[in-house]
């Protein structure tokens, strides 16, 4: 800026030049610029936020949309493969009565009705899982999904797997066993996931670790990054 400025008190006709010089140049640092190169995409903006930094992104399906986790077994011949869809995912909503009666009546105590933490509401993600592999193979969220608010991520805890325990009890009593007791190849069986987030927030995507762990010896397991509508 100072050179600029001796160059306009000495060199008055130069300065149309130098200006236009100085435009162009910033016109193309502008165009060669990118969110992409300022912000890494899976931590805060692009396609893949909500990703785990570093992590490789296998495929981004909508709700509705079936995708395939394949997850290594003890059999190397025969890893496990599922078919999974995201069915639905409510937020803000108590959890289902029917799934809280059973769960109570299994042990012969009143029907609880449990609240999430405060500043929190439940979301509850419910998918349809269909084995594709080549041998019976159970199938848990557990550690190896998260629900994302842009780029925070959201675990199940404890307390969350065990309300989506209940789920799978009530769906299996029902006729419909779900991945969590195993299914065989070409068997196809729901789950449900319990989230919680703050009120004031609607999530944006899933993530699905392609292995039983968001993370492995070598780094973040590669995955899929489901996108929700804000609107659904």
């Amino acid at each position: 800026m100072s050179s600029r400025g001796s160059t306009f008190a000495a060199f008055g006709t130069a300065v149309a030049l130098l200006t236009l010089t100085a435009c162009g140049a910033a016109a193309s640092s502008d165009t060669a610029s990118s969110p992409g190169n300022a912000i890494p995409a899976a931590a805060t903006s692009g396609p893949d936020v909500g990703a785990p930094p570093g992590a490789k992104v296998l495929g981004r399906p909508a709700v509705g949309e079936s995708f395939k986790l394949t997850i290594d077994s003890a059999n190397e011949a025969r890893p496990h493969a599922f078919d999974i869809t995201v069915e639905d995912v409510t937020c803000g909503e108590p959890l289902d009565p029917k799934v809280l009666a059973h769960a109570a009546e299994s042990v012969g105590d009143p029907t609880q009705n449990p609240m999430p933490e405060g500043g929190k509401q439940f979301c509850v993600v419910a998918m349809d899982v269909l084995n594709v592999g080549k041998s019976e193979a159970n199938w848990f969220v557990g550690d190896a999904v998260t629900v994302n608010v842009d780029d925070t991520a959201y675990s199940q805890s404890q307390t969350d797997a065990a309300y989506a325990s209940d789920y799978a009890d009530y769906w299996s009593d029902q006729g419909e066993s779900g991945p969590t007791y195993g299914l065989n190849p070409g068997s196809r069986g729901p789950a449900h996931a319990i989230f919680q987030i703050p009120e004031a927030e609607e999530p944006t995507t899933l993530w699905f670790a392609s292995s039983t762990w968001l993370e492995g010896p070598t780094g973040p397991e590669p995955g899929y990054l489901v996108q929700l509508d804000p609107a659904s």
